[in-house]
């Protein structure tokens, strides 16, 4: 897959932040592209006729692969799966799960993997790719997030078997993304856990082109940062844990000295064991 033109091509999460840039991106490289959302509709793609998006609930097993099936009909065939569908939340890891909980491990994971599951028939028939969206909290987790950084190191150790069961006939890629400015993270800024000052902040434009890098590049890439700070944050966490481990401490005890998180509740029992800690 050196090259987009006449492409077929399957987004997820198709109306989102990522994903609608994803389909504009793919469709002006001469992809042709269909997405997948929650609801039914169009993706506007400027100076060219939109790309349709098949609602579904990924979420559903039995929606699943009727869905995927009538994209691939539709293409007539499928060259790349992006897994790009996704969603946050707060979950601290000290509190039992919960719904919040349930539906990220649901969305994050099971949603991929029954997607893919679905579409393997017509990517090995293609010699195609599957790239999967994931997060550097895959490989860097933070406190009270606890459930976005599991969904999202579980998907990773799924690509990662994937990737042995099928990779003599398909890609398999995954990209890290750090924090970029979309709704995903509205729930976790109510309720007072702001990544601000934790996650530096990147572009979206510059996912989406790591995203078309592992789409195109001679041979499917195994893990794509999306920025230089991101090669070296997946550089550290894999080779230098310990020394990860102490950053992130740092960030959080200079949030939690600076007050940032005293009027979130869910932080209450680290803010409590901060202090005893340090009084």
């Amino acid at each position: 897959m050196s090259g987009l033109t006449g492409r077929r091509v399957l987004v997820t999460g198709a109306s989102g932040t990522f994903g609608r840039q994803l389909c504009a991106a793919f469709t002006a490289a001469g992809a042709r592209v269909v997405g997948v959302d929650r609801q039914a509709g169009t993706v506007d793609v400027e100076g060219q006729q939109g790309v349709p998006v098949l609602g579904c609930d990924l979420t559903d097993p039995t929606a699943v692969p009727a869905t995927v099936a009538a994209a691939v009909q539709r293409l007539g065939g499928l060259d790349l799966l992006v897994n790009n569908a996704g969603v946050g939340g707060p979950a601290p890891a000290e509190l039992a799960p919960d719904e919040v909980v349930r539906q990220q491990l649901e969305v994050n994971l099971l949603a991929a993997w029954r997607t893919t599951a679905a579409a393997l028939p017509a990517l090995e028939a293609a010699r195609g790719r599957v790239v999967f969206v994931a997060s550097r909290m895959a490989l860097l987790p933070l406190p009270l997030a606890a459930a976005y950084g599991v969904s999202k190191r579980a998907l990773v150790a799924y690509a990662d078997a994937l990737r042995h069961e099928v990779g003599t006939h398909v890609g398999v890629s995954v990209v890290y993304p750090s924090m970029v400015a979309s709704p995903i993270h509205d729930s976790t800024a109510e309720a007072g856990l702001s990544l601000r000052g934790v996650s530096r902040p990147e572009p979206v434009e510059g996912v989406v082109a790591a995203i078309l890098r592992a789409a195109t590049a001679r041979r499917a890439p195994r893990d794509v940062a999306t920025t230089r700070r991101g090669r070296l944050e997946l550089a550290l966490a894999r080779h230098a844990p310990a020394l990860a481990d102490r950053f992130v401490r740092r960030t959080v005890a200079t949030r939690v000295a600076a007050g940032d998180l005293d009027a979130a509740p869910l932080a209450a029992g680290m803010l409590r064991r901060h202090r005893d800690s340090t009084g």
